[in-house]
């Protein structure tokens, strides 16, 4: 690694490390607060490689690493600079690839550009998420991946048999099709020729594979409820939140405190609507971006409260009363839960002795973050303005 001389007179420096990182190996560059680059490389992400990256920066122990995509293709390298006792702020890729149009002129990538443009993000931007070793998080965040895959496995079988069952059977099976019932449907066909033949033996190894998912994912929501339970929440007494949504909720949010209000998080999660209006017209459209995993969350949680008499049922009627589409009101509701979802959160991160819930002063008992009531005090508004209350980045101030 080459890097540029500095005075001796002036000491070790506060740097950001930022990292472009890959599967196999992570272009780095060490920059200083005033964005002069002290130094660059490349690295293999093996023992020699990775022990190779932490000498080249031995020289700056005031450092901090900004690396893009902690939760995706970064997250391997973040964990072991952590298990480390590094410091790791997350930088995510639209903020990198925005700095590397307004500094290059041009979007073009290379990894030497991707890690100048994390570091500048990481040398200039407040508020940059600062990734944490909390192995309580990581344990949910890998059984609740491992639920989510069984659920696509099942998605995938159940329509495999379907196809098959039509092949079979005149007019297939009903839509809603349990293992048991899809067996017992199989035990009345008797096929005669060879692809018949093939084709009832394939569906019967199919529902094989669907009982044998259904005891796992059985297991699977058990023990997810319990730890999601050993963390405290109050999610799970949300109509409509599961042990897999509460978990999946709980990994990608992170810390609550980190969205400065309601309306921020509402962006986050994708259902606060784009202001679309012109001249006279005013007029909102959906937002296709936030994070869709936890919009997902909020979908399922609106589906069921709409399939019961609940709160969230009466809001979306009276939506629709006002002349509001099907998909308007539900938008509608599924923005009114969000701010449920965040007040909740915010709650079991300050539930002080003294102040409401929420941890806020002078917060209403009316307004409690363990009511799924979605009339209470939400806001439908588009995407928040700028915020002024994020704390700068660790490590920068």
């Amino acid at each position: 690694m080459s890097t540029a001389s500095t005075s001796p007179s002036s000491g070790p420096c506060r740097v950001v490390i930022g990292m472009d990182p890959h599967k196999r190996s992570v272009t780095i560059e060490v920059m200083a607060s005033d964005e002069t680059v002290l130094g660059r490389g490349r690295f293999d992400t093996t023992v020699d490689g990775y022990a190779a990256m932490k000498r080249s920066v031995a020289s700056w122990p005031d450092r901090v690493w900004a690396i893009e995509g902690c939760n995706g293709i970064g997250k391997h390298i973040a964990a072991r600079l952590l298990a480390d006792g590094e410091q790791v702020i997350d930088v995510p890729p639209k903020l990198s690839a925005r700095a590397r149009v307004f500094t290059t002129g041009q979007g073009r990538k290379t990894d030497a550009t991707d890690a100048h443009s994390v570091a500048l993000v990481g040398t200039r931007m407040a508020g940059l998420h600062p990734v944490v070793d909390d192995q309580q998080l990581a344990v949910l965040q890998t059984l609740v991946d491992r639920r989510r895959s069984l659920g696509e496995d099942h998605t995938r079988m159940i329509s495999q048999l379907h196809a098959l069952l039509l092949l079979l059977v005149p007019g297939g099976a009903k839509k809603f099709l349990s293992a048991a019932q899809a067996k017992t449907i199989l035990a009345g066909v008797r096929p005669r020729d060879p692809a018949s033949k093939a084709r009832r033996r394939v569906a019967a190894e199919l529902i094989t594979d669907l009982e044998r998912i259904y005891q796992r994912s059985k297991a699977a929501d058990k023990e997810l409820r319990e730890l999601v339970v050993a963390t405290g929440t109050r999610l799970l007494e949300l109509h409509g939140i599961g042990p897999s949504g509460a978990a999946r909720l709980l990994v990608e949010v992170g810390n609550i405190q980190r969205f400065p209000s309601k309306a921020h998080f509402g962006s986050w999660t994708g259902t606060a609507p784009i202001d679309a209006s012109s001249g006279d017209r005013v007029r909102h459209r959906l937002s296709r971006g936030g994070n869709r995993q936890i919009n997902r969350v909020l979908h399922t949680m609106a589906t069921v409260q709409l399939r019961n008499p609940t709160a969230g049922r009466a809001y979306y009627d009276r939506r629709k009363a006002e002349g509001k589409t099907s998909m308007e009101a539900m938008r509608a509701l599924k923005r009114r839960l969000s701010d449920v979802v965040y007040r909740t959160m915010l709650r079991d991160t300050h539930d002080i002795p003294g102040t409401g819930p929420g941890g806020q002063p002078g917060t209403t008992p009316d307004s409690s973050a363990a009511d799924s009531n979605p009339d209470i005090d939400a806001s439908e508004k588009s995407l928040p303005g700028p915020a002024t209350d994020h704390p700068t980045t660790p490590g920068l101030t």
